[in-house]
């Protein structure tokens, strides 16, 4: 049997620690055998101030490696010091997935067989920095884990093997998220072999079908209930937990976890011609508060007043009522997705 390739990872968010479980040896239930790699050291970022006190806290990426005895670096710059502390672990490859950081051409190529990316989007689809919530965000019923070689263009690498990902109809960024992590298990588990024999093929991607998406905002929360149901829909789906869509009701941001969109003539209606006017509270079934949409009906299944907890939408109304015929303000929305760079 093969050595284990010695491997650097670069990370900073929780999405890739069923792969590091797997790399580690200690998530063997996957059913993907392991010993193809270890780990000789991880590079994520620097402590930060995070939740309502701002306490500076490590990331989850480097509680599980101290937690192994790892060495950890958080760089603030990839400096030629950095570099070097690269080349001193010797590494075979570094693995590269939710790092933070752009990687410099001398720094991709140091170790012996170079630097691997894991993008979570079917690229050349959604390059950039909210690839998950622009997916389900943009009506996608499916997505993935892409592995490919860095470049210096954003995502823009060739391309070795994709982990394609279901999207259902009432799937937050959450669950999406979380099966996008474990995908990452099997696709890392095929390539790596691949890669120490060096059969591992890798494709350019088609740059004219690409797709960006960008770093989200608290303001990308807006909701335009002129746009059609299943939109808003796919939206508040897409950008839940974070930053999450919100309306305004009586004076206060209600927050949105859930929604989907329902034929116009299987909701109830007000009588008049103001019924159907976007925004317009339509009243409430069994499993959402129903309200007019530029084309079709969009149900809020899931709410969350100012310091309350989020709750079904039978729940929620029962201690923030809400009457039919209330108007809720439209807000611009942004778009998500730009083809050009």
């Amino acid at each position: 049997m093969p050595a284990p390739l010695r491997l650097v990872f670069l990370g900073s968010d929780p999405i890739a620690l069923p792969l590091l479980d797997w790399l580690a040896g200690e998530a063997s239930r996957t059913g993907h055998g392991g010993g193809a790699a270890e780990v000789a050291g991880v590079f994520t970022q620097p402590d930060r101030a995070v939740g309502r006190g701002q306490h500076v806290q490590p990331n989850a990426i480097k509680t599980w490696a101290l937690a192994r005895g790892l060495p950890v670096w958080q760089p603030e710059k990839l400096t030629e010091d950095v570099r070097g502390r690269l080349a001193a672990l010797n590494a075979d490859l570094a693995l590269v997935m939710a790092y933070g950081h752009i990687l410099r051409n001398d720094f991709i190529a140091t170790p012996r067989l170079g630097t691997l990316n894991l993008h979570t989007s079917l690229l050349p689809k959604y390059r950039g920095a909210s690839p998950i919530q622009t997916a389900i965000a943009q009506g996608e019923r499916e997505t993935g884990v892409t592995l490919m070689r860095i470049v210096r263009r954003l995502d823009a690498g060739p391309i070795a093997d994709v982990e394609r990902v279901a999207i259902a109809p009432l799937d937050t960024a959450a669950e999406v998220e979380a099966r996008l992590a474990a995908a990452s298990v099997p696709l890392v588990s095929r390539a790596l072999p691949r890669l120490a024999a060096g059969t591992l093929v890798f494709s350019p991607q088609d740059d004219g079908a690409a797709t960006y998406c960008r770093k989200l905002a608290k303001e990308d929360g807006a909701i335009d209930f002129h746009s059609p149901a299943a939109v808003l829909a796919a939206r508040i789906n897409g950008l839940f937990p974070w930053p999450s869509c919100a309306m305004e009701l009586n004076g206060q941001l209600v927050r949105l976890g859930l929604a989907d969109a329902v034929a116009h003539s299987a909701a109830l209606h007000l009588p008049g011609e103001t019924a159907t006017e976007p925004g317009r509270v339509l009243g409430a079934d069994a499993d959402g508060l129903l309200v007019a949409t530029g084309e079709g009906v969009l149900r809020l299944r899931r709410l969350q007043r100012p310091g309350g907890k989020l709750l079904r939408a039978s729940d929620f109304l029962r201690g923030f009522a809400i009457a039919a015929g209330t108007q809720i303000p439209s807000r611009p929305m942004s778009p998500l997705v730009t083809t050009q760079r």
